[in-house]
């Protein structure tokens, strides 16, 4: 029986890992995090009704130690502690030294492209590192990576999220939005870099069944792999969503108090934000959405376009972040997961995978082409 250790596995995305795996009897869980009241009561709660034995550990993802993961004995690591903007490669790096596979959630830029510096001592130890199990850029990946086929010259791929209403994130989770907003990054644009804004370039967008969201410029590992992955891409781009318009414009006018130094510090801000989002959670609903776009010309020059969305209904959008950690999980366990190195999650799992683990989940996908 293997051992899969989970930090932050109480947390919004880490419990849905844990109870997710919690299911296969194959597998013992332990959920761990810095707060051991709040690690205890998860694991007694899943108990009930997992198929795996469940236990809980104290554990500071800053502070582990190697000898902290040898003790427990996983053979699998996941990461769900987040935000990874500010975090290092040192956890990473503990369970290459006692050769424990490891997988996070991370969809920070730099974060995740730069884990291929881990890849000569992963390799060395026998391990699989891979950064990016989560919707960006796990999943997006799945679906460029099963649809570009269809194109014989990709040239553009859009991709946005938009969660319900209902989701309640922790301050740190908001912390880290705050911190972005404002902030330049890099989008490839028609063949050429530009500078774009945190939560700028205000839009809108029509998800099929659930109307139009706002939606801004958002900075994800994509807009790097993306360009690498497909040579022929020009453009590459992601946006995010608020479902209620009034939070959404409230980050766009922030973003523009930012640029012009009003504002200097917007993730200061993340308690009293939270403190408002939660007296209206009323507001809004429990469907959350994402899509991806992909242009570009078939074998004729024609113009053409397809898009893939999940609408996730019934408070069921928090499992998408949680689920190609799942899969990776249980395929590394099982041996037939990435081989030893490290790297991003791009295309490290199928679309036809994601489907049949949230078969069971309120999760629906519709594709149109033009």
């Amino acid at each position: 029986m293997s051992r899969i250790l989970v930090i932050g596995g109480y947390g919004a995305f880490g419990a849905r890992v844990s109870e997710r795996l919690s299911r296969e009897p194959n597998l013992e869980v332990i959920i761990a995090g810095r707060r051991e009241d709040a690690a205890r009561a998860y694991a007694g709660e899943l108990s009930r009704t997992a198929r795996a034995p469940v236990s809980h550990a104290v554990l500071d993802a800053a502070t582990v130690r190697p000898e902290d993961i040898g003790v427990l004995g996983a053979r699998v690591l996941i990461n769900a502690s987040g935000p990874f903007q500010a975090q290092s490669y040192a956890l990473a790096r503990a369970c290459i030294e006692v050769r424990c596979h490891y997988v996070d959630l991370a969809d920070a830029r730099a974060f995740v492209t730069g884990i291929t510096e881990l890849d000569g001592e992963a390799c060395a130890a026998g391990v699989s590192v891979i950064s990016g199990a989560s919707s960006v850029p796990g999943l997006s990946s799945a679906v460029v990576t099963a649809y570009a086929s269809e194109l014989h010259t990709l040239e553009a791929v859009d991709i946005g999220i938009s969660p319900g209403n209902s989701f309640d994130p922790g301050v740190a989770t908001v912390a880290s939005i705050l911190g972005a907003v404002g902030k330049p990054h890099a989008v490839l644009t028609r063949g050429r870099w530009r500078t774009v804004y945190g939560w700028q370039g205000l839009h809108r967008h029509r998800f099929p069944g659930i109307g139009t969201r706002f939606m801004s410029n958002v900075e994800v590992p994509d807009l790097d792999l993306l360009p690498q992955r497909f040579p022929s891409l020009t453009t590459a781009c992601f946006s995010a969503g608020l479902e209620v318009d009034a939070f959404h414009l409230g980050l766009w006018g922030l973003s523009w108090l930012k640029r012009a130094q009003l504002v200097r510090d917007p993730a200061s801000l993340a308690e009293p934000l939270l403190r408002t989002k939660r007296r209206f959670h009323g507001l809004g609903s429990i469907v959350g959405a994402m899509f991806v776009r992909l242009s570009g010309r078939d074998v004729n020059g024609e113009a053409r376009a397809l898009e893939w969305t999940l609408i996730a209904r019934s408070d069921d959008g928090p499992y998408v972040p949680a689920i190609a950690s799942v899969i990776l999980a249980k395929r590394l366990v099982a041996g037939t997961g990435p081989g030893p190195g490290a790297q991003p999650c791009f295309g490290l799992f199928a679309l036809a995978d994601f489907a049949a683990e949230v078969s069971d989940l309120d999760i629906t996908f519709n594709l149109e082409r033009r």
